[in-house]
């Protein structure tokens, strides 16, 4: 498709779902505002379905580039409204697999020999495919059993494409609308195009997945498959397969009589020793990528695939948020306000008073419920939204751990009330 096209059938997606509404509610200043005034949208009928169901149905039409593009968006609660960022996380990244054959080639060229010496046993047929990538099941010469992760043909070009529409996309934003200084569309994209080439990289997720092996060696609480990194490149990634029970599947869990209260304790175990000990964690623990071992359900260790995406904290942000969760819990809303400014994720010139005020206001409330009500990824994210009005700085790092303490403790509630 050429680039002409693209852009056409983009315009026109956008016309079907109505999602000049979001134009029309943002104050635009320039061109915008006129060529969203003579637009032909404003001919069609009024949607009926809600703007956040509208953008999710757009995205998933716009194809795995935008729905990767709006996966993330709806981890930034910082910056959507909550309406959006729920209907976003319903993004279904569902793609027909490539054929077996393409993938043999691919696996060949990488390695530069025949899928039948590298392999004894290769199963043409995916046993999952998804915008980036698909994954074969296979055996080594040495008895193994593995996994062959195949970067989609064509995908860099892809890809390549939508980025540049989504950059002029967000230039015209940053440039007309009046807040978009503030909440740097141009960074966000930035910020995607580093995620989703990294996913690219083979050799990259592989590192990450031999750094968090290594972190928990020897580990009960959870296990790293191992890289064989003499059959790893770029484009193909070969590891150790798994056989666990799916963390989400917890009729399986309970049919092994897997301790449900053990194992929702030791996935928030798991997290804040990847926070607070290693500095290192696995920022995707959805429940695609997390299964529980089948060897002792009385004592059940997690095992967690898919490590193209880690988050890190330095060890100034590791103290400043230990701090800022104590005086939380303290209620002492002055010197949360304090160290957010001390910190400098808010400007230095940041009216404490007032700030400790909207602190109050939004966190006040939470106490109302029973400790164990209490989410501490809705904590953090109630104070950067409160902070965002005093023109918080996006802290790339700390939006990473919000959506994976939400996921961690998403996971851990079901798990304990079925427990």
């Amino acid at each position: 498709m050429t680039r002409v096209n693209r852009i056409v059938k983009i315009v026109y997606i956008l016309s079907k779902y109505r999602l000049d509404d979001f134009l029309q509610a943002a104050p635009l200043s320039g061109p915008l505002r006129y060529v969203l005034m003579l637009s032909p949208w404003r001919l069609l009928p009024e949607p009926v379905l809600s703007r956040g169901e509208r953008l999710r149905l757009a995205l998933e039409e716009l194809g795995p580039i935008f729905i990767k593009f709006g996966q993330m968006l709806s981890t930034r609660r910082d910056l959507l409204s909550d309406d959006i960022a729920d209907e976003l996380r319903h993004l279904q990244d569902r793609v027909p697999p490539f054929s077996g054959e393409q993938s043999t080639l691919i696996i060949e060229k990488a390695l530069g020999q025949n899928i039948n010496t590298l392999f004894t046993e290769f199963d043409v047929t995916p046993l999952a495919s998804a915008s980036v990538a698909q994954v074969h099941s296979a055996k080594l010469h040495s008895g193994e059993e593995v996994v062959i992760k195949v970067i989609r043909p064509g995908i860099n070009v892809t890809i390549g494409q939508d980025l540049q529409l989504l950059f002029t996309l967000a230039r015209l934003l940053e440039k007309y609308w009046a807040d978009g200084r503030r909440l740097r569309p141009v960074d966000l994209v930035s910020d995607y195009k580093k995620t989703i080439f990294n996913e690219l990289d083979l050799q990259i997720e592989a590192g990450n997945t031999s750094q968090l092996r290594r972190n928990f060696q020897d580990s009960s609480l959870l296990y790293i498959p191992l890289v064989y990194w003499d059959y790893t490149r770029r484009n193909v990634l070969v590891m150790e397969r798994i056989h666990g029970i799916p963390v989400a599947d917890i009729a399986a869990l309970k049919k092994q009589n897997t301790d449900m209260k053990k194992l929702a304790e030791r996935g928030v175990e798991i997290f804040f020793t990847q926070i607070f000990r290693d500095s290192f964690f696995h920022a995707d623990m959805h429940p695609g990528n997390i299964f529980v071992s089948k060897v002792n359900p009385a004592e059940p260790q997690y095992i967690a695939i898919d490590c193209g995406i880690v988050g890190s904290l330095r060890p100034e942000d590791k103290n400043y948020l230990a701090r800022i969760l104590l005086a939380f819990f303290k209620r002492n809303y002055r010197h949360v306000a304090a160290l957010h400014i001390e910190s400098g994720w808010v400007p230095e010139n940041t009216p404490i008073a007032e700030f400790e005020t909207a602190i109050r206001s939004v966190c006040e409330p939470i106490f109302e419920k029973p400790l164990k009500d209490i989410s501490f990824g809705q904590v953090l994210l109630r104070l950067f939204q409160t902070a965002r009005q005093f023109n918080m700085e996006i802290q790339p790092q700390l939006v990473l751990l919000q959506k994976t303490l939400l996921n961690v403790e998403g996971l851990g509630r079901q798990i304990w009330r079925n427990g």
